[in-house]
């Protein structure tokens, strides 16, 4: 199939464009958020090519994936088609509601009978009301990190995108207390300055943004834990990309990330205090981390396979390409 989507999720973009089919991505000569093209951090095979708005106009294509609200708009523009009537459409819900109305927040693409919801997680499928819109799950997959946990840094990764902007919502302000057990590595966009901001010495927290993905996994295999703080995010591949690497992690119980992370694999909890007594105890038993990083590799690479995730992707697009003729 010939596939229309907009690259605005890295990580779940790259595992997407694994599959077997071609994927037409709009770049834009700003290369802004309508026209990204084409990832520059991370490794994606020819078949995702770039493609401007007024090639657009005459390209086959058999599905729009939109991502975003305002997508449908600037599908219907560029293609000359409308998604869900002219041309199949399957909306790919990323994130938690974030109106404020939670639990009743209504989802943009509600009450829709010409295209799919289709979620990232089962949380987000329960916390968003669609309306009469038909909704599935279709669970993360992530290409595997080609690294093994060492571990031999006695310091804590984190990787969070925007943490000064984001704050609470990915739990940058417990960052702090942390940092008081071992020195933190902070991965992700717009993370320089983040020292400065929580008032922490450059000794403890250290800045490292936008590392293209292979060089990131390379540092994160040398921490000696993973620490996951979002209090309200869908779930984040890092945290599945850090299991998958072996790391022993140390998460807060909030959203889908309870389904993730399975017992023995570090430390789950909403208590902070108890994560606190976790990480100190990884800190200073080395193996008593590999072993938990042992399990966290096994549940994430069971429940979290590329295989796994491009099999149900097919079936799904099968059924929205063929249903729709």
């Amino acid at each position: 199939m010939n596939i229309l989507l907009w690259h605005v999720h890295g990580s779940w973009t790259t595992s997407f464009v694994h599959g077997k089919h071609r994927y037409l991505v709009p770049v834009t000569p700003d290369r802004g958020p309508d026209g990204l093209g084409r990832a520059r951090t991370y490794p994606w095979p020819d078949s995702a090519v770039e493609v401007t708005p007024p090639e657009l106009a005459t390209a086959e294509v058999d599905l729009v994936l939109l991502q975003r609200p305002e997508e449908e708009a600037l599908a219907t523009e560029w293609l000359g088609r409308r998604p869900g009537r002219d041309v199949p459409a399957i909306y790919v819900e990323h994130n938690t509601p974030k109106d404020g109305a939670v639990p009743n927040s209504r989802h943009p693409m509600a009450d829709r009978d010409d295209l799919l919801v289709a979620h990232v997680t089962a949380f987000n499928q329960l916390y968003w009301d669609t309306g009469g819109t038909r909704t599935t799950v279709v669970d993360h997959g992530i290409v595997p990190p080609t690294v093994e946990y060492t571990g031999e840094l006695d310091r804590l990764a984190v990787v969070i995108n925007e943490p000064i902007r984001r704050r609470r919502v990915t739990g940058t302000d417990l960052l702090p207390r942390f940092a008081e057990i071992a020195p933190l590595d902070v991965f992700g966009m717009k993370v320089a300055g983040l020292a400065d901001q929580l008032g922490l010495p450059a000794d403890r927290l250290t800045s490292h943004d936008d590392l293209p993905q292979a060089r990131m996994h390379a540092e994160l295999a040398r921490r000696r834990a993973y620490l996951h703080l979002c209090r309200w995010t869908s779930l984040g591949l890092s945290l599945i990309e850090a299991m998958t690497i072996g790391m022993p992690v140390v998460v807060l119980a909030a959203t889908e990330a309870v389904m993730a992370v399975p017992p023995g694999a570090g430390a789950l909890a909403t208590r902070v205090d108890d994560l606190l007594t976790a990480t100190g105890q990884l800190m200073v038993d080395p193996a008593a981390a590999r072993r938990a990083g042992a399990i966290a590799r096994r549940a994430a690479r069971d429940r979290y396979g590329l295989d796994r995730f491009l099999t149900d992707w097919d079936r799904l697009l099968e059924e929205e390409v063929c249903g729709s003729r």
